[in-house]
């Protein structure tokens, strides 16, 4: 049953600064003393640039509005209470408003949360326990141990990164457990070994990190023993990405997976017997690992395997591996040319898939016949739109997914087989929809692939307007419609005020997320990256073409892998794009796999170190690509000093070279916030508004008043 984020895909999206300082950065760059991030003459650098632009920002027309209209949209006294997690015959659940800014952990009984009307206890008031410890706290999630499902092991980050203090937490009395297990703030990665013990992969001390900064080690904790003491299951090389476990639940029966994460995209992986021996998976490397159902491991295949092909989901009898004998492979689902598998997970007896067909969302139910044979229903949930797998219950056959698209809000429904989804919860509009429109079009790349993007406006549009475009391309993380009050990577509300002011919102399904599988991923990755670029590039040229918007009329936003495409789009084509905004971004490529965690990204650009990489990663890296001279877009380049992923360098070193080129430029580095570059709802709104007037201002457009 899903729990917490499995530690590749937190890599992802998608970790506390790396506790060895960072390779040194080349002498003849003037700039490296912005890759120290809390350096007092970086600091001050930053301080400049950050009271220079919002003072540019923060005067412009609107920007006070909209910060207080994003404000009152993303901290709405109604929300949907989408359950994080369902445990046992609870269902747990973070709440955010404007009172619990950094929010309220609570649980709530089953029965009554699929009743629509939850009977909520609160487990732990985040805001109120940061300012007991003097802490920052953000909340990032629990593991909790079953079958009963009476302790988690909760994750706290101070200030927003991706490292947290774990710590014991009792749900009955709704209090830490005194003496409990206490792992000290890291990129930690745990589960339940027993009622009684953990396997832990944290900072044991020297030489148990990889060159990435993840851990290397996996070991077995015993509670009442120090955990120093704990006992080694296994290990990584110092060159793995890193090393995690996995552990899932039926009944009483725990499977436990070791992996070791040779690159970003393959891991050997290996089952954990009752008498500690590993026994590898007979999966490829590349292999996505999901949940198991019925004694079996669930996996999406990211390549051919035995004549099935790269997209499908297998299982395999788990038994069978660790006794030693030859599993059968079974086929649970093949998608068709048009489709992507996105998610699964399983409830008490079935298997539930999340999928994209043309990226547009839909939810399958699988049960497993006694001849081995999977059958499968599509839930009759709304169409063109996005569906989120947000819960399963491991008791019961039930599932609990949202559904929304740009123009209609979230709706929960809980979901079981060969029934009629029963919605739990639908938001009331929070604008009017019924003056805008929505178009799913393709643009022809470079090499001839089509690239679907999500076109909307206001209806009677006519004209060239200005378009703002986002896009990431990367990772296999697909891009889908979610509804404009609050766009999750998409400065928040930002989009709907564009819409609304009578411009164009766009967003780019371009190669190298998942939105059609596996291939779409493979096909920009290394020395293709180019692929990507150019797909980002048509879509704009589709726009010029189709006479949606003109040239330099044309914004493109990025976080992330996103931020440095949007750096690439800025230099590789100025005369298409006015505007850029930069978030969270990699831009100094050659540096990257030594700043953060970067090298665990090597599976996806390649290794700037070795030379015939270089060669094809030079050729776009954004840091060393600008060029004096060039009339290029003003970009709006954010990111957060407390961002452990990808390293604030990037971002600052990027802005020094504008500077030193005469180049304008605005620039906000939020002290908080992690990768998210931002820790609550207060933080995104102002970004909202800082990206709104911002693009008011590079574009040429009003707001309205």
């Amino acid at each position: 049953m899903h729990q917490r984020l499995p530690f590749l895909a937190l890599l992802a999206l998608s970790t506390t600064a790396l506790a060895q300082t960072p390779a040194p950065a080349p002498v003849a760059d003037p700039n490296a003393y912005l890759e120290d991030i809390h350096g007092a003459r970086a600091l001050d650098t930053v301080k400049r640039w950050n009271t220079r632009s919002l003072a540019a920002l923060e005067a412009k027309p609107g920007y006070a509005r909209y910060r207080q209209r994003a404000l009152d949209l993303l901290q709405a006294d109604r929300q949907i209470a989408n359950p994080d997690q369902v445990i046992g015959d609870q269902v747990l659940n973070l709440w955010q408003d404007k009172t619990s800014v950094r929010g309220l952990w609570r649980v709530a009984s089953l029965a009554s949360f699929s009743s629509g009307k939850p009977a909520w206890r609160t487990l732990i008031d985040v805001d109120a326990l940061g300012k007991a410890e003097g802490k920052s706290w953000v909340w990032k999630g629990a593991t909790c141990r079953s079958p009963s499902y009476d302790r988690c092991m909760v994750a706290l980050s101070n200030g927003g990164g991706d490292a947290v203090e774990e710590r014991e937490f009792d749900i009955p009395s709704g209090k830490f457990v005194a003496d409990g297990f206490v792992v000290p703030s890291f990129k930690t990665d745990l589960n339940w070994a027993g009622p009684d013990a953990l396997y832990v992969a944290t900072d044991f001390g020297p030489d148990s990190l990889t060159k990435s900064g993840y851990p290397r080690i996996v070991k077995r904790w015993q509670r009442g023993t120090p955990l120093s003491s704990a006992k080694i299951v296994t290990s990584a090389t110092q060159d793995d990405v890193g090393i995690e476990s996995n552990v899932f639940t039926e009944g009483d029966r725990r499977y436990a997976l070791v992996s070791r994460n040779v690159d970003f995209f393959h891991s050997k992986r290996s089952h954990l017997g009752d008498d500690g021996q590993l026994v590898p998976t007979p999966l490829p490397d590349d292999a996505v690992i999901n949940t198991v159902l019925d004694g079996r491991l669930i996996a999406t295949l990211a390549s051919d395997w035995r004549g099935v092909p790269a997209g499908a989901v297998v299982a395999y009898s788990i038994a069978d591996v660790v006794a030693g004998r030859a599993p059968t492979i079974e086929r649970v689902l093949m998608p068709t040319a048009t489709q992507a598998v996105e998610q699964v997970d399983s409830s008490k007896s079935v298997l539930w898939v999340k999928m994209l067909d043309d990226v547009s969302g839909r939810l399958v139910s699988l049960t497993r016949g006694a001849d081995g044979v999977w059958t499968q229903m599509v839930a009759a949930l709304p169409t063109a739109s996005t569906i989120h797998l947000d819960a399963t219950a491991g008791k019961d056959d039930l599932a609990f997914a949202t559904v929304e698209s740009f123009l209609s809000p979230p709706a929960l429904y809980a979901i079981r087989p060969a029934t009629k989804p029963v919605a739990v919860d639908t938001l009331p509009a929070r604008f009017d929809a019924s003056k805008m429109q929505v178009e799913q079009r393709f643009a022809t790349s470079k090499d001839g692939t089509k690239i679907p993007y999500f076109l909307v406006r206001k209806k009677g549009t006519s004209g060239p307007v200005p378009a703002l475009v986002h896009a990431y391309g990367g990772f296999r993380n697909a891009q889908t419609p979610t509804y404009l009050v609050d766009q999750p990577y998409r400065s928040g509300p930002a989009g709907l005020f564009w819409v609304e002011e009578g411009n164009a919102f766009v967003l780019a399904n371009i190669r190298g997320g998942g939105e059609y599988g596996p291939r779409w991923h493979q096909m920009p990755l290394r020395e293709n990256r180019q692929k990507a670029y150019d797909d980002l590039h048509a879509v704009g040229d589709d726009l010029v073409r189709t006479g949606v918007s003109a040239k330099r009329k044309i914004a493109v936003s990025g976080r992330s892998n996103g931020g440095l495409l949007v750096g690439v789009a800025m230099e590789q084509r100025p005369d298409l794009y006015g505007a850029i905004v930069m978030g969270s971004p990699l831009l100094d490529m050659q540096r990257y796999s030594h700043l953060s965690a970067g090298a665990s990204w090597i599976g996806e650009y390649g290794d700037p170190d070795k030379p015939a990489d270089w060669a094809f990663i030079s050729q776009y890296s954004p840091y060393q690509n600008l060029k004096r001279g060039v009339k290029y877009p003003v970009p709006f380049i954010y990111t957060s000093t407390e961002d452990d992923r990808v390293h604030p360098g990037h971002a600052r070193k990027f802005a020094a070279r504008l500077e030193d080129y005469g180049d304008p430029f605005f620039y906000y580095e939020n002290p908080e916030g992690g990768h998210a570059a931002g820790a609550d709802k207060i933080e995104d709104a102002k970004r909202a508004a800082l990206v709104t007037v911002y693009l008011n201002t590079q574009l040429g457009t009003a707001p309205q008043r």
